[in-house]
């Protein structure tokens, strides 16, 4: 098989914590992780957007996906994932607030098993060592 070919197989992901669960989003999807630093409170947003921070000279739109996904745990919010803007709603500037980031991992393709929702949020599902990691699409939370 050659290179390229293995390559279509499998998908590097970028795991992060929210809770004491594991989530994961395609690699291909961030722009980059940052530290959390302070955000300005936007009267009247959705419950999910904690406010706005300027990053690198862009006002970037801060999302709770914890509040979106039903996740009651207040854990440590330690780092912002901000999405590259082709992979936005509307190409907004868009990062989640995570407990943790974790690392990135590759995984084949045939390892992920189909949604076990109807929901467009959530990929799919890759088990791993008896638990479970939760792959969501970054592109279903608008700013």
């Amino acid at each position: 098989m050659s290179k390229t070919a293995s390559r279509a197989r499998t998908v590097q992901l970028l795991e992060f914590e929210l809770g004491s669960e594991t989530y994961a989003v395609d690699i291909a999807h961030v722009a980059e992780i940052v530290d959390v630093n302070d955000l300005t409170v936007v009267p009247n947003a959705p419950r999910h957007v904690e406010g706005v921070m300027d990053l690198r000279g862009k006002t970037t739109t801060i999302v709770d996906p914890k509040s979106v996904f039903g996740i009651d745990d207040d854990g440590a919010r330690q780092r912002i994932v901000v999405f590259d803007q082709d992979h936005t709603i509307g190409g907004k500037a868009v990062g989640w607030i995570v407990d943790e980031v974790e690392q990135v991992v590759e995984v084949d393709r045939e390892d992920v098993e189909p949604s076990p929702v109807d929901d467009d949020a959530v990929h799919g599902v890759i088990k791993r060592e008896g638990e479970f990691v939760i792959w969501v699409r970054p592109t279903v939370l608008d700013a």
